[in-house]
């Protein structure tokens, strides 16, 4: 029987495994999702600095109203949305996606197709 602790571990594993190749810099920050079982999170991260530029999340004052359970597909789209306007704002057009070894389906996929339709490019 695999637990919640083993996929997390898996998923860990592979989150090292990607990160090693996916580096994020000031003309192209790397878009972070993280997701927990209530909400999503995704920020825009400069890894040579080691500072985070950009945020948004289920948690966000702005996607309260909005947003009846943080832990879905629409929400997951929101929040894409919400990263990229913000990300666009502030003058980043071009970004690497980390999916936090997470599989690229469900919210993760709907955070990126959000934030694709959006404006941003990766």
């Amino acid at each position: 029987m695999i637990t919640k602790e083993d996929k997390n571990v898996s998923r860990k594993r592979r989150h090292v495994r990607v990160r090693k190749k996916v580096f994020g810099t000031a003309e192209r920050p790397r878009l972070n999702v993280f997701r927990s079982n209530q909400h999503i999170y995704a920020q825009l991260v400069d890894d040579s600095k080691g500072v985070t530029l950009v945020s948004a999340s289920t948690v966000d004052k702005e996607l309260q109203g909005q947003v009846s359970h943080g832990g879905n597909v629409e929400a997951a789209k929101k929040v894409g949305e919400l990263v990229a306007k913000r990300a666009l704002e502030k003058g980043y057009k071009s970004v690497v996606f980390d999916r936090g070894g997470y599989l690229y389906h469900g919210r993760v996929q709907a955070l990126a197709d959000a934030a694709r339709e959006v404006g941003l490019e990766f």
